[in-house]
């Protein structure tokens, strides 16, 4: 055999591992990786939320920083609501608070509102429980310390009616306060269980022919329920109808709330911090001040619609009328609630909801056959009823598994609500919402002052209602 004739070697495996430079065809993608820019989005933000009552609510200048709402004068006195201090199962009245009663509104004799807390004896109720008669004498002041309570009123063929549910704060036979000889006009069952606080009106008359003070309130309140009104309590236009002849005409004029309601502008806050050395360096391919302004402003607006909705002073929760706040029939959102609630006013231009409550609705008229219709707002679907939409809104509260639902109508021409805000600011990078530089500190830290200002205004009381009370979930029998 010829020495050069050798046997054929093995064939060898080619892997990732015995691959050298010595031997590569291309760039490997590990390499290429270094050189190639990536695809990238701009900084995300998951509370970003559809924010509809910023987008729906009119906007009104407010160039002097305060917004007067001139009303005509009301005789009526509003029916607030009492407030209490619960420890365990101890339920009291918080004194100040009884001012809420229409007999008692304006009173400011702490000392003496404080003894009247103090004759308050708490009752519990169950559900079911009679706790008024129609037509019986009325012999005790009551307040719905827990608790849903339904008024219960005769129809024209004798049939019991439910005209109302009281709950919560509410209060019912203080009328006694100031006529000794009221009936009740309606009766009271229990809807739920839970407290009642009640006041012989012997332990009130008992305290009132000892206080000059209560006695001239007393009078004072009798004395404005008798002047004419309208049917919205506000001072009565005299005007003359259908007469014939030369019938001597009455003369009138058109009185004026003296202390009107003056809303300031509110404000919110922050300074945003951007290192020199990031705004310098890192603004390629997106500018790096830019974003972080953008991602402020976003939190900007959304604290903005929650004090819209929560804040104290302005907020709509805590403003909506008294008397346009009602309570749900059953507890969840029904078709019956929503249409009882668009019976309150003209014109009502949305409803505003939490997402849940919205689900509660759907699920409540499914049960019942009817689906609520459906239409595009702004590219986004939504629910309507009546051909009034649904927003969703994650700012009004849930509370123990009950939240609200709004119905409003909107606009300076047809008294309803508005926004307000001040547009042509320094620095403004939107309406009424600027970005003033502040300086760099001697870390080489930007600073902006980044500031959004508004508030919102009811015109009038039947601009806004509020369903109460809306059970979200509730356990299945």
């Amino acid at each position: 055999m010829p020495t050069d004739a050798m046997p054929d070697a093995a064939p060898q495996d080619i892997t990732p591992q015995n691959i050298t430079q010595d031997n590569q065809l291309s760039l490997s993608t590990a390499a290429a990786r270094n050189l190639a820019t990536t695809t990238k989005t701009v900084p995300q933000m998951q509370a970003i939320t559809s924010r509809w009552l910023l987008r729906k609510l009119p906007w009104v200048q407010v160039s002097g920083g305060t917004y007067r709402v001139n009303r005509r004068l009301t005789h009526a006195v509003g029916r607030g609501r009492v407030a209490f201090d619960q420890t365990g199962e101890n339920i009291r009245v918080l004194a100040p608070t009884l001012a809420e009663l229409p007999a008692l509104r304006g009173f400011a004799d702490d000392a003496l509102l404080a003894e009247l807390a103090d004759r308050f004896t708490q009752r519990p109720f169950a559900a079911g429980e009679q706790l008024a008669e129609a037509g019986q004498p009325v012999s005790e002041i009551l307040l719905v310390g827990r608790g849903k309570v339904a008024k219960v009123g005769t129809g024209k063929y004798g049939e019991t009616t439910v005209i109302g549910a009281l709950a919560d704060g509410d209060h019912f036979g203080d009328e006694a306060a100031t006529d000794a000889d009221a009936t009740w006009s309606y009766g009271a069952r229990a809807t739920t269980a839970g407290v009642l606080l009640a006041l012989p009106l012997t332990a009130f008359q008992e305290l009132a022919d000892r206080s000059e003070a209560l006695r001239g309130q007393l009078a004072g309140h009798a004395e404005r329920r008798s002047r004419p009104t309208n049917r919205k309590g506000e001072a009565q236009i005299e005007l003359a109808a259908g007469h014939e002849g030369e019938a001597d005409l009455p003369g009138t004029f058109v009185d004026y709330e003296l202390n009107p309601r003056e809303y300031q502008l509110s404000v919110a806050q922050t300074v945003l911090r951007v290192h020199s050395r990031v705004a310098d360096l890192y603004n390629d391919p997106m500018n790096q001040t830019e974003q972080q302004l953008r991602l402020t402003v976003e939190a900007l607006k959304e604290r903005q619609e929650h004090e819209l909705v929560n804040n104290p002073d302005f907020g709509l929760l805590a403003n909506a009328a008294n008397e346009q706040r009602i309570q749900t029939h059953s507890g969840p959102p029904t078709p019956d609630d929503l249409d009882e609630l668009l019976s309150m006013r003209r014109s009502t231009k949305f409803f505003l909801a939490h997402p849940k409550a919205i689900a509660a609705f759907g699920r409540e008229c499914t049960k019942r056959g009817v689906y609520p219709t459906s239409g595009e707002v702004d590219g986004n679907r939504v629910f309507a009823w009546r051909g009034v939409p649904i927003y969703p809104c994650s700012k009004i509260p849930i509370t123990d598994h009950t939240t609200s639902i709004l119905a409003m109508r909107v606009g300076e021409s047809d008294q309803g609500v508005v926004g307000l805000h001040q547009t042509g600011l320094p620095d403004e990078i939107e309406p009424s919402l600027n970005a003033r530089f502040m300086g760099i500190d001697d870390k080489a830290i930007i600073s902006y002052l980044v500031t959004a200002y508004y508030s919102a205004a009811i015109l009038v009381p039947d601009a806004l209602g509020v369903l109460e009370n809306v059970e979200l979930d509730r356990p299945r029998g």
